[in-house]
């Protein structure tokens, strides 16, 4: 096979397949969202969900110098939150996510990670004036925006894809670089089927990885 230069990305050698593989993808996706969204060290930045997105846009957002919120529903992700990174923690189940991220001053940036349009629009009210909404997450539904709230805080709600070759290289670059990893459960390729199903579950912690490896 051949390929062109320009849609290759050099993997670094202290990174393994496994390691750089679920990197590749979401952590392609949480880290060129954060460095396109206009926010600068020692902004207020928020990260919606620690899932498999979330869990990595935690860690990139504490490395890039941002004072890093984690939203989640649950008392219990509060202590993984911290472990990867955040300053704070929001249960958005038992406290308003806008309501306390104003209490911290507005964020300049959320990245929504989730797949639930309500909880994006639960955390909208909590960005602060020019604060963006950058949505990674894929919601099974429409998002509900109140106009009057982009209107007089000039905020905004943008979309983000993955990126190109070059962004997947520096990624994988920038997580060697500041030990930034992804939590997974790997299954060797003959269990494919068996990984799959529990991808498809919502209940692996965080990515499924197959690996080659003996």
């Amino acid at each position: 096979m051949s390929a062109p230069a320009i849609a290759l990305a050099s993997v670094p050698e202290d990174l393994s397949s496994v390691e750089s593989a679920p990197l590749m993808c979401a952590g392609i996706t949480t880290f060129n969202a954060l460095r396109n969204s206009g926010a600068r060290p020692g902004d207020v930045v928020a990260v919606l969900g620690i899932g498999g997105l979330g869990h990595l846009g935690v860690q990139f957002a504490a490395k890039m110098g941002f004072k890093t919120v984690a939203i989640a529903r649950g008392k219990d992700k509060g202590s993984l939150a911290k472990k990867l990174g955040a300053i704070h923690y929001i249960d958005s189940q038992e406290k308003n996510p806008a309501a306390e991220l104003n209490k911290l001053g507005g964020a300049k940036v959320v990245i929504a990670t989730v797949t639930n349009a309500d909880a994006m629009t639960a955390v909208l009210g909590g960005l602060a004036a020019n604060g963006v909404l950058m949505v990674i997450g894929a919601p099974g539904g429409p998002l509900s925006v109140d106009p009057i709230l982009l209107i007089s805080g000039q905020r905004s709600v943008k979309g983000w894809y993955s990126g190109t070759s070059i962004d997947s290289q520096d990624t994988l670059e920038i997580s060697a670089l500041a030990g930034v990893q992804s939590m997974n459960e790997i299954f060797p390729l003959e269990r494919a089927a068996e990984a799959y199903e529990r991808m498809m579950s919502g209940k692996a912690r965080f990515r499924v990885v197959l690996s080659m490896e003996n």
